[in-house]
C-alpha cells in the first residue's frame, strides 16, 4: 500500500536541505511565512512539466527533479535575480516512495547548490505533473527585462545551442544520445552567475526555452525592434556542428528549444565589460548578431546570403 498524502509530506518534504534565515515558517502549515530583505524586489516565476509533453515516460526521476527546478531558476537568471525560495506541487499516479526519493535527491541537490529552500507545495493523485514556483530577489530598478533592447545593441548567448534538440531528435529515431547531449537535455544548468554578471550592463535578456529565434523574437517584439543573426557565430557543440554540416539545416540551434541558455542584448559601450565578466564564468558566451531598427529577424550565412528560417518555437495549443 502506498503512502498517504501526509505521510509523503512527512517523509519527503518536511525537512528542507537548505535552511534560510528569511524563512520564518516553511513546509507543514497552511502557508509559509517569509521575510523579504529590505531594499529588494521579489521576482516570481512558475513552470509546469507534464509527462509525455515535457518529458518521456520512464525518465530518470532524479534527473527530472533537477530539471523541474532548473527551468525555474533559469527564468530567475534571465531577470538577474538571486534565487531564494520554491514551492513544489506534484500530481502523482501512485505514491511511489522509491521514485519520490530519487526525484527529491535531484531537486534538493540543485536547490542546496544555489541556497534555495523548499517552503511549501501540494500533492495530489493524477497524471504525472510537476509544478514549481520560484522566488528570487533583485535590487529595485535592476531587473533585466525583455523590452529595452535598442538598435545597435549586440546580441549575445551563453553556452551552446541545439544540444537538447539533437538529443530528442536522436531518441525519436531510435538512437541513444551521447553523454553530453543527454546531460544537456535532462540536467540543464541554470545560468544564474551569468544573469548576475549581465545586471547593470545588458539592456534586455530572456532565457532560451522555446528556441533562439522564438525567444529573441519576444525581446524584439517587446522592444519594437528587429534582429540580425549571423549563423556562423552561433555557439555550437561538436555534435550539433556536425549535424548542421551534414544536413545543412540550422533549425536545431535556431528553433529546437530546451536549451535554457540566456539570450541578451548589450549597448556597444558596455560590451567590453560584459566580455570581461562572462569570460570568467563556466559555460562561456558568444556574440551572434545585432539589434536593428526594422522589425523582424533576419539570419545570414557566412557568405552574406540571407537564409530563410522558421521563427516559431514550441507553443502549447498551437494546433488546438
Amino acid at each position: 500500500m502506498g503512502l498517504s498524502e501526509f505521510e509523503l509530506i512527512e517523509q519527503f518534504f518536511l525537512r528542507p536541505g537548505c535552511v534560510r534565515e528569511d524563512v520564518l515558517l516553511g513546509v507543514g502549515d497552511d502557508c509559509a511565512l517569509l521575510r523579504i530583505p529590505a531594499g529588494e524586489d521579489m521576482a516570481v516565476t512558475v513552470d509546469t512539466l507534464v509527462e509525455t509533453v515535457h518529458f518521456h515516460p520512464g525518465t530518470d526521476p532524479e534527473k527530472l527533479g533537477h530539471k523541474s527546478l532548473a527551468v525555474n531558476l533559469s527564468d530567475l537568471a534571465a531577470m538577474g535575480a538571486v534565487p531564494a525560495w520554491v514551492t513544489l506541487a506534484l500530481t502523482l499516479p501512485v505514491s511511489d516512495s522509491a521514485w519520490l526519493a530519487a526525484f527529491m535527491r535531484g531537486f534538493s541537490a540543485l536547490a542546496n547548490r544555489h541556497r534555495v529552500q523548499l517552503i511549501g507545495g501540494d500533492t495530489t493523485r493524477g497524471p504525472l505533473t510537476i509544478s514549481v514556483q520560484a522566488h528570487g530577489f533583485v535590487p529595485p530598478g535592476k531587473a533585466l527585462t525583455r523590452h529595452s533592447a535598442r538598435a545597435g545593441d549586440r546580441i549575445g548567448v551563453t553556452g551552446t545551442l541545439g544540444d537538447a534538440g539533437l538529443a530528442l531528435l536522436q531518441m525519436a529515431g531510435g538512437g541513444v544520445p551521447g553523454r553530453w547531449l543527454r546531460e544537456r537535455l535532462e540536467t540543464p544548468m541554470p545560468r544564474l552567475a551569468s544573469g548576475l554578471a549581465l545586471r547593470d550592463l545588458a539592456s534586455a535578456a530572456i532565457d532560451i526555452s522555446d528556441g533562439l529565434l522564438a525567444d529573441l523574437g519576444h525581446i524584439c517584439r517587446r522592444s519594437g525592434a528587429g534582429a540580425r543573426v549571423e549563423l556562423p557565430k552561433l555557439p555550437l557543440s561538436q555534435e550539433v556542428e556536425m549535424h548542421v554540416k551534414k544536413s545543412g539545416d540550422w533549425s536545431l540551434p535556431l528553433t529546437a528549444g530546451d536549451d535554457y541558455e540566456l539570450c541578451f542584448t548589450v549597448p556597444p559601450e558596455f560590451c567590453a565589460r560584459i566580455e570581461e565578466r562572462l569570460d570568467r564564468i563556466e559555460g562561456g558566451f558568444a556574440w551572434i548578431g545585432v539589434i536593428e531598427k526594422d522589425e523582424g529577424m533576419r539570419c545570414f550565412a557566412a557568405d552574406g546570403r540571407q537564409i530563410e528560417t522558421s521563427q516559431s518555437g514550441y507553443q502549447h495549443f498551437q494546433s488546438a
